[in-house]
């Protein structure tokens, strides 16, 4: 059966946003109608808040997508669609009785699909999006993968939509900062997003020239990163910069995670910035009183996911969610789009979200880091 064929048989396509919102989201979802209704002339169906619009019977779950709801959308941050970071049909919470129990509604997943009259969905998501589309895909529902994530720990792809622009904000934090830490001769250190992997801190600490750079992929010790801060304070500069990803850990210790959150079962990677400090003056607690260095610890956040994504970030998603519909267009659901240097491929998705995509700690920006004298600790 030729590609020809295939794209007549199909009528009606759905796009879900699963996992945590991200800059370019919409720019996906505005080039998957635009393509989808302009070259096709097919019917687009937006399923609301992630996997959660493929369970509930509300009718408020699915919105018809059309050239005219998409127009404006470019710019915007966040997901016109809604999304659900929690939502998992294998392992779906419901309330019993009081309690909270785990099901599988995956057999409700399919019967959806089949009630919306849906060929084909667009999946946009991270790593654990990518898993959940694999399983529903072995289980016979056609889907095609967008990965999303300003962590950019997606494996298959080298750089994913949201990256640049969460790159792009810690940078001018730390810009921001730096006049702060000269003005008062004080050590700041900026905790980011980044649980297993440190593109984000690698990167926004090389674009904003930092002293320190603390990634999850190679534990510190923090009497290194205390000489380097002494080698700061000798040299003309007289401050200094630290970028911890939320994920990084002391080699003595392990994994730091914020105070819970009443109602909030899982815990949460955070602290690190703080915690770092309160080493770091505790070890100064043996010099003399003007020998030491202020020190302040700033989280960055969710900052990092809101707000207009980037030009580079728009091109991206949009690229994405054409190559998207050209994939159901050809009839090769299962797989996600990807970006290998300049070119845009696919993959299967029973070979992603195998690992997160981690930083090499032998590649050219780690050893650019090093040559310019930025510490990993």
């Amino acid at each position: 059966m030729n590609s020809r064929r295939r794209q007549k048989q199909i009528e009606r396509i759905g796009v879900l946003t699963a996992g945590g919102d991200c800059p370019g989201l919409n720019a996906v979802i505005r080039a998957v109608v635009k393509s989808a209704i302009a070259v096709h002339g097919w019917d687009v169906i937006g399923i609301k808040d992630g996997f959660e619009g493929l369970i509930t019977d509300n009718p408020r779950s699915t919105i018809p997508l059309t050239l005219h709801s998409v127009h404006g959308i470019l710019a915007r941050g966040g997901t016109i669609l809604g999304a659900a970071s929690r939502t998992n049909p294998f392992l779906y919470t419901k309330r019993l009785k009081g309690d909270r129990i785990l099901i599988d509604v995956t057999p409700r997943v399919m019967e959806r699909i089949d009630e919306l009259g849906l060929n084909a969905i667009v999946v946009i998501g991270g790593d654990g999006t990518m898993r959940i589309a694999r399983e529903l895909h072995d289980m016979g529902a056609p889907l095609v993968g967008v990965p999303k994530t300003i962590d950019n720990d997606v494996d298959g792809t080298e750089y994913s939509f949201g990256f640049d622009t969460a790159v792009n904000i810690a940078t001018e934090a730390i810009d921001r900062l730096r006049t702060t830490a000269e003005s008062h001769h004080r050590v700041m250190i900026v905790e980011v997003m980044g649980r297993k992997a440190g593109w984000i801190a690698l990167h926004a600490g090389v674009g904003g020239g930092a002293d320190v750079v603390l990634i999850p992929e190679q534990p510190f010790d923090v009497t290194v990163v205390r000489e380097r801060l002494e080698r700061c304070f000798e040299d003309v500069q007289h401050s200094a910069i630290i970028v911890v990803a939320e994920g990084a850990r002391p080699k003595d210790g392990q994994e730091i995670y914020r105070a819970g959150i009443a109602g909030q079962e899982t815990p949460r990677l955070g602290g690190i910035g703080f915690y770092l400090a309160e080493r770091l003056m505790a070890e100064q607690e043996s010099l003399p009183e003007d020998a030491g260095y202020e020190i302040r610890a700033t989280v960055l956040g969710h900052v990092q996911r809101g707000g207009t994504p980037s030009g580079a970030d728009r091109v991206l998603a949009t690229r994405f969610g054409a190559a998207a519909v050209r994939l159901i267009a050809e009839g090769r659901t299962g797989r996600m789009v990807a970006l290998r240097g300049e070119y845009l491929t696919d993959l299967p998705l029973s070979r992603v979200a195998r690992m997160p995509r981690t930083v090499p700690l032998d590649s050219d920006i780690v050893q650019t880091a090093r040559e310019l004298g930025i510490s990993l600790g």
